[in-house]
């Protein structure tokens, strides 16, 4: 989430370069190739449909007009809902650091803990609400899972133990309760978490990654795994296939509205989470 914030603007000026729409589905098929289970594989679209939500999608952004207003699509509601969550999510103490390229190893080491916690609460109730008609079309295992990657930097920080020394502050434990709570009762609310985490560390991924790199003195990509979605060929491609099967997911006015107030709560959870301290983390080890 807080990846596209403060970093919008400039992944927004980068050029990322993509293939055809044959190109794109390709690899979105093959990240499902295998002795993948068999749920998944009834997730898939034909190529076709994918193709053609994908120039709805850049059709629509072309024609939209400069008056700032929100359009029917869920994707562009959520943007115009949260877009105060997005100024004062810029101005945590996390994102501070970040934009200073002062990133310290403490900070770090707590948001890879909260991110864990939130990304294991997060995919495991995406995994079982898989089949749900709101949650199957955003369903990308493949292209966007983070638990493994957040364990292996965990690993990499707290060496081979790091399940005994991983620390959940509060507002991740509030965080890791609501995706459990709306897993259970409310899982097309998962839509708005998904799309407020996933879109916003994958919009400022590299950017991010470069930062705390180069902050914390490493000198590979060891720790970083985080930041790399090796599944995605295509970042702006990809998001745009996202918003069209977030957009393509049927809703009544009232469960949209519902949603809507959940990306808000998202942000806020979010936001209460950078806040945290780090001060319970010496400054040891790598």
């Amino acid at each position: 989430m807080w990846s596209c914030c403060w970093f919008r603007n400039m992944m927004q000026r980068s050029h990322f370069p993509f293939d055809s729409a044959a190109t794109t589905s390709g690899w979105y098929k093959r990240g499902y190739s295998g002795a993948i289970a068999k749920k998944r594989q009834l997730l898939l679209r034909d190529r076709a449909e994918d193709c053609r939500l994908l120039n709805m999608e850049t059709l629509k952004s072309a024609r939209k007009d400069d008056s700032g207003e929100a359009g029917s699509d869920l994707s562009e509601q959520i943007k115009a809902a949260t877009k105060e969550n997005h100024i004062r999510a810029e101005n945590t103490e996390l994102m501070l650091s970040y934009q200073k390229g002062q990133i310290t190893l403490p900070q770090y080491k707590v948001l890879l803990c909260s991110l864990y916690e939130i990304y294991k609460a997060l995919e495991e109730e995406l995994d079982r609400n898989s089949s749900h008609p709101a949650v199957a079309p955003i369903y990308f295992p493949q292209e966007l899972s983070r638990l493994e990657s957040l364990e292996r930097d965990l690993e990499y920080f707290f060496g081979q133990d790091w399940k005994k020394r991983v620390i959940v502050p509060a507002a991740t434990h509030r965080y890791e309760q609501r995706l459990r709570k709306i897993g259970k009762d409310n899982p097309e609310l998962l839509v708005a978490h998904a799309y407020t985490r996933y879109l916003g560390d994958l919009s400022g991924g590299q950017v991010l990654g470069k930062i705390t790199q180069k902050s914390l003195g490493l000198s590979s990509k060891e720790g970083l795994s985080f930041f790399s979605f090796p599944g995605v060929s295509s970042p702006n491609r990809f998001k745009q296939l996202y918003r069209s099967r977030m957009n393509s997911v049927e809703l009544t006015e009232e469960e949209k509205a519902v949603v809507l107030e959940e990306a808000v709560a998202a942000f806020e959870l979010n936001i209460q989470v950078t806040r945290q301290r780090s001060s319970r983390f010496p400054v040891r080890g790598h």
